[in-house]
Parts: C-alpha cells; structure tokens; sequence
C-alpha cells in the first residue's frame, strides 16, 4: 500500500512534533515546517496527498497558506489545524476551500481519521476552476466594499459569512477575503481606485 505523504504547518513545534509523531505511527511520510511562507514552496515543489495547517500564524496565515496551495494544486486537500480561539476562523476557512479542521488537543484518531476523510473527499471531488467565473460578480462584490461601510464591516468582521448572498465561488470569495490584488487583476485587468479600495484595506488590517 502506498504511504500517504503529509505536510504539516504550524508556528508552534510541539503540534509539529506531536502530529508527526502520530502520523509517523501510521506509517506516514511526514515533513513539517514553522513558516507559512516555507510550506506554501514546499507544497507547491513536493508531492503531497494532504496539507494540514495551522490557520492564525505570523508572516503568513493560513488562508493565505490555503490559497496560494490551491492556486497552483487545487485537487491537493488543505486541513486547518485550530485551537478553541479560531474555531471560527477555521470554518471561514472550509467555505473558502479547506477541505476540514481540527481542534486543538486532538486525539490520535481524530487526526488520523480527519486525514482520510480529507483524501477521500478530494479523490470523489473536481477541484474546483481556479480563475474567475463569475466577472460581473467579483465587480460587483469590489464596488460595495469600496461604497458601502456596513458591506466593508462585516467582511473585515465576518469573512466568508458575508458573501453568501453573492454568486461567487470558493476561489473567488477566498481572493476578496485575503486582498489578493495580483491575482484578482490578472483575471479581470486593471481596477479601478475604487474597485481596490477594500483590497488594499484587507492587507493593511490587523484582523484577519
């Protein structure tokens, strides 16, 4: 049986140890990394069958983690590793497109089932287009941030929960919610100061 090959982010070494410890268990192959930035290249060059990362870290945090992944893998599953403070966050994270979370203490089998649940699901699945698809959406979505204050408000405050009323898919509410400039006009061309307006607003905030 061929091993299942894992890759593990997270800022705290005691969850890189313990989850390595546990997949090592199972016969995984394991590799781990502290940064963000350093997992995204590793998953990116290397062949995974899932990516487990931790969602609130420094430099680079995980839907940053998440997008960059699936831009470039999108049938690779991504899994949120949370502590009680982010629960919230991680389900933000798995309407954009992470494929489940676990809670922080997590026992060996949570781990290990969660994991397979993750693969299984991603073999059943297309992954999902990684371009824009609905144009006049994303547009739309783009001036209210920029007019609307209570439109801007809840999407600092509620992410993904503030785009369900818009027709707009998993990588494309994932691009407005992290601010992703670059991405979004190399799809749609250049904004307008307007249209950028929120964009540019999400990388300056604090809250994420």
């Amino acid at each position: 049986m061929k091993k299942i090959r894992a890759l593990v982010i997270d800022d705290e070494q005691v969850v890189l140890d313990s989850v390595k410890r546990i997949l090592a268990e199972e016969n995984y192959e394991v590799d781990v990394t502290l940064s963000g930035r350093q997992g995204i290249e590793m998953a990116i060059k290397n062949n995974y069958n899932i990516v487990l990362t931790d969602i609130r870290m420094p430099e680079v945090d995980g839907l940053i983690v998440l997008r960059d992944i699936k831009r470039q893998k999108p049938a690779l599953p991504v899994s949120i590793i949370t502590g009680y403070g982010s629960i919230r966050s991680a389900v933000q994270a798995m309407k954009l497109g992470a494929s489940d979370y676990i809670e922080k203490p997590f026992t060996p089998d949570d781990l290990v089932r969660s994991i397979k649940d993750s693969i299984e699901k991603a073999e059943k699945h297309e992954p999902e287009p990684q371009a824009v698809v609905h144009k006049e959406e994303m547009i739309r979505v783009l001036e209210l941030a920029a007019s609307d204050d209570l439109f801007r408000h809840n999407l600092l405050e509620h992410g993904a929960d503030a785009l369900d009323d818009f027709e707009l898919s998993r990588p494309e509410k994932l691009a407005v919610i992290t601010g992703d400039i670059h991405w979004i006009e190399e799809e749609l061309g250049p904004l307008t100061p307007n249209q950028r307006q929120w964009l540019e607003a999400r990388l300056e905030a604090e809250v994420w």
